[in-house]
């Protein structure tokens, strides 16, 4: 099973930049999207049903903005729809497809760079984050937590840590939030197969980030413990163009 989990920050413009040619080539099983930016009556959805993807989407109320997308090859057994909070799922964040014993979300953590608003908003959100994936877990063990999650581990997943110590995305708070959170019984996959640094799939559109590689990692697949046993393999692109992320792809034999 290939997952793989993309910001493309705007389906449409992704499309227009070759993201259904991509996908034709890399044939993921699933494919979580974030900020997909759009409402399910604007994505030229043929374009992937062409590829005999079933979509689901779940888009922010406010038009242009945030919103989750999820497309499978196999028809999902079951979708769900936000985390049952209404000042957050009003903000699309968060979708999930079970298959067979599998549960795979795609999900969008906020960010809070435009302020201390938004940053405590964010941390509330990750602590309801962090209920609602344990909960979760009783039912439904073997979970695959993929997306956005706007925060960078350790110094290892930033190219300047030091200079980004106070900026969210790599404040304290929030790197114990993932530690703890990994701790509590899940694997970022991506570091079970690379240990080394320069390895990011966020770039500024500033100064020639991306050319430059000065990057931060704050895209995941995320396993639950269940499922460690089970996983093949994960990477990055950081040659795909179509955002100012780049996918994280995850092989697992599930």
């Amino acid at each position: 099973m290939k997952i793989i989990t993309y910001n493309v920050n705007g389906v449409r413009s992704a499309i227009s930049k070759g993201l259904v040619t991509w996908m034709m080539r890399e044939k993921p099983d699933v494919l979580c999207l974030q900020e997909i930016k759009a409402n399910a009556d604007q994505i030229p959805m043929e374009e992937f049903q062409a590829l005999g993807y079933h979509c689901h989407w779940f888009s922010a109320e406010k038009k242009g903005y945030s919103g989750v997308g999820l497309l499978s090859l196999k028809k999902p057994d079951h979708v769900e729809y936000g985390i049952g909070i209404d000042r957050f799922d009003a903000e699309g964040r968060l979708i999930r497809a079970d298959f067979g014993d599998v549960s795979v979300i795609s999900v969008y953590h906020p960010s809070g760079t435009t302020g201390e608003i938004r940053q405590t908003l964010k941390m509330e959100w990750l602590g309801e984050f962090y209920d609602y994936a344990h909960f979760l877990l009783e039912s439904r063990p073997k979970l695959i937590l993929s997306g956005d999650y706007n925060i960078c581990h350790r110094p290892i997943d930033i190219h300047d840590p030091v200079r980004n110590a106070t900026n969210s995305g790599f404040l304290p708070e929030e790197r114990e939030w993932m530690e703890d959170f990994l701790n509590s019984g899940f694997t970022d996959t991506f570091r079970v197969f690379n240990k080394h640094p320069h390895h990011y799939t966020w770039w500024s559109y500033r100064a020639g980030a991306r050319t430059r590689n000065l990057g931060w990692r704050i895209d995941y697949n995320m396993v639950s413990n269940a499922l460690r046993p089970d996983l093949m393999n994960a990477w990055i692109q950081p040659d795909a163009m179509h955002s100012d992320h780049c996918p994280a792809v995850l092989d697992i034999d599930c």
